[in-house]
């Protein structure tokens, strides 16, 4: 393998579907109008020379090597920001262009350190390739003046070199290798959209700055590492490639962190990993990535990940090291002895959203084929399967409407209860260039996330709603609409059921949903609503975008219907720019939920009672089928705490820490009798396994995941599995053990059985995506190249349906002994439960979970900016420290849940969405108060968690 080449034209591509025709060096070419010549140039095979000109951002032309001749024109006009015209015709090689070139080489290599054989970019150097293209032999201009590389001190010459910024953990700033290309400041606005750097000073003295003289990690850099990737010298480069060396090979494969799906090169030497480098040819990225998927890769050859399986006979027992045939034969004999003894709906298993489609596709198969009932589960349950139930009573389907393509066409953007700039960041960039452009903006959340108000970004409205009132909020903003004429009439008769909106628009209409009288429930005044209501629904093209501030409620699945509502009622599906839009939090939290991870579906959302459906897979699996749901997740544990629930299989999830009521999850996993547990690490739920299968990194596989537009992509392997296996072989070998008699060779094979057996999956093959990249389900006969927006001539389902959705309190209430209302949320540099990203150089941006609390009910108790305090609920309480900040509006509290010493989730409370037991995170009544110390719930936690992690061998030689 070598290096996966892509081609940068210079500029953007022009999205005109009118066309020119010019001639460059002799060929005629024909391209969209308000392409830069250097584009047409480059499609036609002709390179013009470059260095400030890179294809991810708009032209510059300060660098004014990329100059060419026009006929009929005067001068040397800079091929990047010149148009072409009908019958154009351009030289880009001529005798004066060449001594031009020549000449502002010679001035920029004469202020760059000639250390090419040490540098870090040697063979990988847009200068270096330059300074060869325009065949520059000398320089004629000597080192005899102030400048990047030398001083003089009294008529001597001596060389300087600027100090280098070494304080961002993952890339190395060296100012004096920069040529003020000005490509780094531009890529951060465009692409990246914070703005942080700058260039600072004149002339010589004038190089790229963070801030205002502030170094990397303390200025406003997100560590995107846009900047580094649009860098043509080493001035910015990862210290990675510095102390490694270039990479001589590379793979495209897919990020495994947020429900994105970003496409990267993996660029390798040998086995060994080099950098993630965003790959521009990905559809749901476009070249751009954050600070998790560029550079926290780290944890895949972290010094805690396990490679070895282990069992134990008793959780309080120290680990035993086996072989992988002793770890099989064990697991099989657990199992086989538990149903045998408690009946064979005493077992179960959860599937992960980290791991591929086709793993998650063999533990849901393993669970109904070979342990013959439906107890299968997944990490969606706990925060997006509202989202399945409330679009698939709405739509007829379970997932988003749109592609990420698609918000760059939209006219108004509604986010509630999500954080794109921490949870889905590029998916954020692209939203914020959107906003940049004239979007409007309306925000729904209890917090001020940062899209609320930044220094080029700012909402229209921001809607400071209190927890747990989102369907109240929503109704209101129905009111509006249908009280004051603002629905879609045509649309609504033509693609929904009228009798059903009548039914709805005069249940919304009703006096107790106006804003005013919500806005004793919300606390939002009135005239923000209504002004909110008539943006989205006059504003142009409309989309909702949601996270799990909408689906972790009591009412999640309410709450996702009731957009749904509005959606419709506006017309504002089934077209780029609009659309209902969940973003989902892992990495493949769509695909698990596609793969029949939920007890009481099978793969495509088709229920396990449906006759038809399970004879599909009887036949191919020969075996029969439980037509019978199996249990959720609570009901597992709820089981096991009774005594009928004995035995878990939990592919890559971390329940004790992820799911609510940690105590009752302990409980619960307490009670069982073989728990195992197949992770990268000794996760905080294997506190309490009995059997630890290593799992395998997504580096280390082949497979797919399915991000949160349906885009399925290809995940491939670079690299061995360090543990021996990949995930779907360890399910594989378990089931064989167990009597089941698979035999898949390679993931490939998985991925027919699952096109096979699934109609929106009926095209997706390893071949069909080699060929197309990637492509969004439904694929099949029908919609042969996939399906990037839908519901486009009709519904799923066949006409949309409205649904009341009456405001019902949760049961979770403020009181005097807890007044506070606690939500939880992401952050940036850390993922979901953080094993991953702890275990990397991000926990420089947070290594801590903090509680962000009101300055008003700080004041109240006493508490200082960074004091522990204590953060007590009527489940439990834990001790973290304080972060004073209006974010928070009085009498709510926040804090992220990415650190097992806080355990967040052993503050939250039992309560669940009434359709689908999506737990409550959002909105729990607390108390805070000072604290001296850690509570006594972390204290026993620490001692059992240490406990727990000994492994014999390893525990004796560390004595």
């Amino acid at each position: 393998m070598s290096l996966v080449s892509e081609i940068d034209y210079g500029t953007p591509a022009s999205r005109s579907e009118s066309t020119v025709t010019l001639t460059i060096d002799g060929q005629q070419i024909t391209v969209p109008e308000g392409t830069s010549v250097m584009r047409a140039s480059r499609e036609a095979g002709i390179m013009v020379p470059k260095l400030c000109a890179t294809d991810m951002i708009d032209a510059f032309g300060s660098c004014r090597l990329c100059l060419v001749e026009i006929e009929g024109r005067a001068g040397t006009p800079a091929s990047c920001t010149t148009p072409v015209a009908p019958g154009m015709v351009v030289h880009t090689q001529t005798g004066r262009l060449k001594d031009i070139r020549r000449g502002v080489m010679e001035l920029y290599i004469s202020d760059h350190p000639l250390d090419c054989l040490t540098c870090a970019a040697n063979g990988d150097c847009e200068l270096q390739d330059m300074a060869g293209a325009v065949g520059l032999r000398d320089v004629r201009y000597g080192y005899d003046g102030d400048n990047h590389v030398t001083a003089r001190n009294n008529g001597e010459i001596n060389l300087k070199w600027m100090p280098k910024d070494e304080s961002n953990p993952y890339f190395t700033y060296d100012p004096s290798k920069c040529i003020v290309c000005s490509r780094c400041v531009n890529a951060c606005e465009e692409v990246q959209g914070t703005f942080a750097l700058t260039i600072e000073g004149r002339g010589f003295g004038s190089r790229v700055s963070a801030g205002m003289h502030e170094n990397f990690i303390d200025s406003e850099c997100v560590s995107c590492g846009a900047c580094v990737q649009a860098c043509p010298t080493a001035t910015l480069t990862e210290k990675s490639v510095i102390s490694i060396g270039q990479p001589e090979h590379s793979v495209v494969t897919t990020c495994a962190y947020c429900g994105v799906g970003c496409s990267f090169k993996a660029e390798m030497r040998g086995e060994e990993l080099v950098r993630m480098v965003p790959w521009k040819d990905g559809q749901a990225n476009r070249g751009h990535s954050c600070v998790k998927g560029r550079f926290a890769y780290g944890y895949s050859t972290h010094k805690d990940r396990i490679l070895n399986p282990m069992v134990r006979e008793k959780i309080t027992d120290p680990w035993r090291e086996v072989t992988w045939e002793e770890a099989f034969a064990h697991v099989a004999s657990e199992f086989k002895r538990l149903q045998y003894q408690y009946g064979r709906d005493s077992v179960g298993g959860i599937t992960s959203s980290r791991c591929t489609n086709e793993e998650t596709f063999l533990v849901q198969k393993l669970v109904r084929a070979g342990f013959g009932n439906n107890n299968v589960d997944t990490c969606a349950r706990v925060c997006h399967s509202p989202t399945g139930y409330g679009l698939g009573q709405a739509f007829g389907t379970s997932a988003g409407t749109q592609n990420f393509d698609s918000v760059e066409q939209s006219d108004v953007v509604v986010i509630i209860g999500a954080n794109p700039t921490d949870g889905h960041p590029v998916f954020a960039s692209r939203l914020k260039k959107r906003l940049r452009q004239g979007a409007k903006l309306i925000v729904i959340d209890p917090r001020r996330i940062d899209l609320v108000r930044t220094p080029h970004v700012e909402a229209s409205y921001h809607l400071p709603l209190k927890p747990g009132t989102n369907v109240a909020m929503l109704t209101a903003l129905a009111h509006v609409i249908v009280t004051e004429g603002l629905f879609d009439e045509k649309f609504i008769r033509e693609r929904c059921d009228w009798s059903e909106f009548e039914d709805w628009a005069a249940f919304v209409a009703e006096p107790q949903h106006s804003p005013e009288e919500t806005e004793k429930f919300t606390g939002v005044p009135a005239d923000l609503v209504r002004g909110a209501a008539r943006l989205y629904a006059k504003g142009g093209n409309g989309a909702i975008y949601y996270g799990l501030g909408v689906t972790e409620h009591s009412q999640g699945s309410t709450t996702v219907m009731a957009i749904a509502n509005l959606a419709m009622a506006t017309g504002n599906i089934g077209r780029p720019g609009v659309g209902v839009n969940p973003l989902r939090g892992q990495n493949n939290v769509q695909g698990s939920c596609d793969m029949g991870s939920f007890p009481h579906e099978l793969t495509g959302y088709r229920h396990i009672s449906d006759d038809a459906t399970r004879d599909i897979f009887e036949k191919l699996w020969g075996v029969k089928l439980d037509k019978e749901p199996g249990l959720r997740i609570p009901n597992m544990l709820d089981a096991a705490v009774d005594g009928t629930f004995k035995g878990l299989y939990i592919q890559g999830e971390d329940i004790l820490q992820s799911d609510p009521d940690t105590k009752h999850v302990a409980a619960g996993l307490a009670a069982m009798e073989c728990v195992v547990v197949h992770d990268l690490f000794l996760n905080e739920t294997a506190n309490y396994a009995h059997v630890f299968l290593p799992g395998s990194t997504f580096l280390e596989k082949d497979g797919t995941f399915t991000n949160a537009e349906r885009r399925i992509n290809r995940v491939r392997k670079v690299m061995s599995p360090r543990n021996g296996y990949a995930d779907w072989e360890v399910t594989q070998k378990m089931a064989q053990a167990m009597g089941l008699a698979w035999n898949y060779m390679h993931p490939a094979e998985i991925m027919d059985e699952i096109a096979a057996t699934t109609p929106t999956f009926a095209l997706v093959s390893y071949n069909y995506l080699e060929k197309m990249g990637s492509v969004q389900w439904p694929c099949n006969e029908k919609t042969p190249l996939g399906s990037p927006i839908m519901h486009v001539d009709g519904f799923v389902r066949g006409k949309g349906k409205f649904i009341r959705t009456e405001y019902v309190a949760t049961d979770e209430r403020t009181g005097p002994r807890f007044p506070l209302l606690l939500t939880t949320g992401r952050i940036l540099s850390q993922y979901n439960v953080g094993a991953q990203t702890r275990r990397t150089e991000n926990v420089v941006w947070h290594d801590e979970d903090r509680l962000e609390i009101h300055p008003h009910d700080a004041e109240q108790r006493g508490i200082r900016d960074g004091d522990w305090i204590k953060l007590a609920s009527r489940s439990g309480d834990t001790t973290l420290r304080a972060l004073i900040t209006d974010r928070v509006a009085p009498g709510v509290v926040y804090t992220t849940f990415h650190h097992p010493d806080t355990q967040a989730n052993v503050i939250t409370t039992d309560y669940s969405d009434w359709a689908t037991n999506c737990p409550e995170y959002k909105v729990t009544a607390v108390q805070v108060s000072p604290s001296n110390g850690p509570s006594q719930w972390q204290i026993d936690y620490d001692e059992q968690s240490r406990q727990s992690r000994r492994i014999a061998g390893k525990m004796e030689a560390a004595e």
